[in-house]
């Protein structure tokens, strides 16, 4: 069971100067996923993080297109975050699905040199999506910020 995450811009987020965040997000359950986005924003304003969003069909695009938006951009970002909410059906498409953004999310971690941020909400139904998007388990898109936020200050320090 999920439990309601640090959503306080006051606990501990490190000021970090000129950072800079991709936020690549889904279409497929859009109405879900673009109120996650605007927690992120409404994070990356408050700590004055400049963002770009980029719009992917669904989860299983995200890993492709952050490694390749790494390899061309010109300009690099301090971190990705990763956003998108995959809802569980009748069929195994579900488990296919989470594996491959789980598992793609893992090796950007491991082969970029920013981190990419878990941001995609894989649930049993639409209640528990809306239970993270501002309800009772708090919001997913904030907590994702606020990650991308504390991982950014950690990688400058350790770099």
């Amino acid at each position: 069971m999920a439990t309601k995450g640090n959503t306080s811009v006051n606990k501990g987020i490190p000021v970090i100067k000129d950072a800079f965040v991709v936020i690549v997000k889904t279409e497929w359950n859009a109405p879900i996923t673009n109120k996650l986005a605007t927690g992120v924003k409404k994070i990356c304003r408050q700590q004055g993080v400049k963002y770009k969003i980029v719009t992917v069909p669904g989860a299983f695009e995200i890993p492709f297109t952050i490694k390749n938006h790494y390899t061309y951009c010109k300009v690099l970002p301090d971190a990705y975050i990763t956003l998108g909410t995959v809802i569980r059906g009748d069929t195994p498409h579900f488990d296919y699905v989470c594996k491959a953004i789980t598992d793609g999310v893992l090796q950007l971690n491991l082969s970029l040199d920013v981190p990419v941020i878990f941001g995609v909400l894989t649930v049993d139904n639409e209640q528990q999506a809306l239970d993270r998007i501002g309800g009772k388990h708090g919001h997913k898109g904030e907590e994702a910020a606020i990650t991308a936020i504390k991982m950014i200050a950690l990688n400058r320090k350790l770099k």
